[in-house]
Order: structure tokens, then C-alpha cells, then sequence
């Protein structure tokens, strides 16, 4: 995928996930606002396909809605840290930032579910007394996993197992 439509992807996905555009005309113009931002930062250069995509190939990982969510809301933060010191009264940059802001708005509980994934991995688990907080939640860890359902898919074959139609 060339840097091109790299940007305008991962844009696309965050949109739709977040129903925040339903129409193409709004979609149409941020290409173009698009365009001129990759104008801007000379995202044509040979070096940008370097290394390959740095959003689009997380995306592929997450695979439900919800887990979308997070890691959409990670990316939409760190496109508004790169904005922000980028020229605001380009009319084109203020029009994508001002989108990206709105999507942010709307995605508070993915935030702060990636506050927490951060917050687990930094734990240390070496801590004897983490340790034992951790042996003492184990088995109400465990009944949340087991009453989890692990994807719509295996409900489906589930019930069609019990269903002798």
C-alpha cells in the first residue's frame, strides 16, 4: 500500500468505525485536505515506504469492534500530536484536525481501556506482594475469562450443534 493511501485508509477506517461520516462528499474533501497535507510534510519522498506501514499494519491485529476501538483511539491521538505542530492556519490542516478532534470527543472509553493495557504491562510482576494481590483475583480472572464468549463465530457453531433441524 503506498503512503497515498495509507493515510486516506486509516483515516476511512476510523470513520466508519465511529460512524462519524456516513457520506462520501465529507470523505471526498478531507482526500483532498489529505492531499495537501502530504504535500506539506513531502510524504512523496522514497524513504516514506521505508520500514512499511506504521498504522495500517496494527490494524490487522484487531479484529473486533470494540478491540478497533482502542487501538484507533491510539492512533487518532498520536495524528493530533502530529498535527499539532504543524501550520493551523493551512485551511486544510485545521479541517483535519478539527475532524480528528471530533473523533477523539467520541472515543473516551477506548482511551482509557489503553490506559489500562499500559498500566498492566508496566506491573511488576517480581513483587512479591503484587504477586499475591494477583494469586487472590486468580480465580475471579479466570470465571470472567470462561464466561467470556471467545468470538460470535464459536456461538454460532454452538448453536448450530444444538439445533438438530
Amino acid at each position: 500500500m503506498t503512503s497515498k493511501t495509507c493515510s486516506l485508509f486509516v483515516l476511512s477506517i476510523v470513520m466508519i468505525y465511529f460512524g462519524r461520516f456516513g457520506s462520501s462528499l465529507i470523505l471526498a474533501n478531507l482526500q483532498n485536505d489529505i492531499q495537501n497535507l502530504k504535500a506539506d510534510f513531502n510524504s512523496s519522498l522514497p524513504d516514506v515506504a521505508d520500514g512499511g506501514p506504521i498504522f495500517t499494519e496494527k490494524l490487522k491485529n484487531w479484529t473486533e469492534k470494540n478491540e478497533k476501538r482502542i487501538i484507533l483511539s491510539q492512533i487518532v491521538s498520536m495524528y493530533l500530536e502530529m498535527l499539532e505542530n504543524t501550520d493551523k492556519t493551512k485551511g486544510h490542516v485545521r479541517r483535519i484536525s478539527e475532524e480528528l478532534f471530533t473523533l477523539k470527543n467520541s472515543l473516551p472509553d477506548g482511551l482509557k481501556k489503553l490506559k489500562d493495557l499500559k498500566d498492566l504491562a508496566k506491573l511488576p510482576m517480581s513483587d512479591l506482594k503484587i504477586q499475591r494481590k494477583a494469586v487472590n483475583e486468580l480465580f475471579s480472572v479466570l470465571q470472567t475469562l470462561v464466561e467470556t464468549p471467545t468470538s460470535s463465530k464459536r456461538k454460532r457453531s454452538q448453536f448450530q450443534r444444538k439445533c438438530k433441524c
